[in-house]
């Protein structure tokens, strides 16, 4: 059996408990782990948000977890333009995707070229949409003077 290379893929934008438990599983299933750093241009293209962190600075983020070997910019909406490029065995996903016309899609064009795709249990109680209504919530009702730092 050759280098398992694993691929995990997220904004990791609000980085929050949920992406690390991603990144955790998914090394305990690869030899070498790389993680997808999707780019504010795709966010923006493809989910029509805004990152609250920049690409640069969540890359710089991701690439010192401790579980990350190499990190990878997603600039195009394609999955198998990243495996074009990456080469990646395996491809690591929360499992909100199990079973969904985008999860069951994405099993069969990389079962094309060999890649094997891993669920792993998503972590519902934090997201970053939810972290991101959470900010709305306490920017909405911040005053002048609070939303300032004083």
């Amino acid at each position: 059996m050759g280098t398992r290379i694993g691929y995990a893929v997220g904004a990791f934008d609000l980085f929050h408990v949920g992406h690390l438990n991603l990144l955790r599983h998914a090394k305990q299933h690869c030899d070498i782990l790389i993680a997808g750093v999707v780019s504010d241009e795709m966010l923006r293209q493809v989910k029509g948000i805004e990152p609250v962190i920049p690409t640069a600075e969540r890359a710089e983020i991701v690439r010192h977890i401790s579980f990350v070997d190499e990190v990878y910019v997603e600039t195009s909406p394609s999955k198998m333009d990243s495996w074009r490029d990456v080469q990646f065995t395996h491809f690591f996903k929360g499992d909100d995707w199990r079973g969904t016309e985008k999860g069951l899609r994405l099993e069969r064009e990389f079962a094309e070229v060999g890649v094997e795709v891993v669920y792993f249990p998503y972590t519902a109680h934090t997201s970053s949409s939810s972290l991101r209504r959470a900010l709305d919530a306490i920017t909405a009702g911040a005053t002048p003077v609070a939303a300032a730092g004083h």
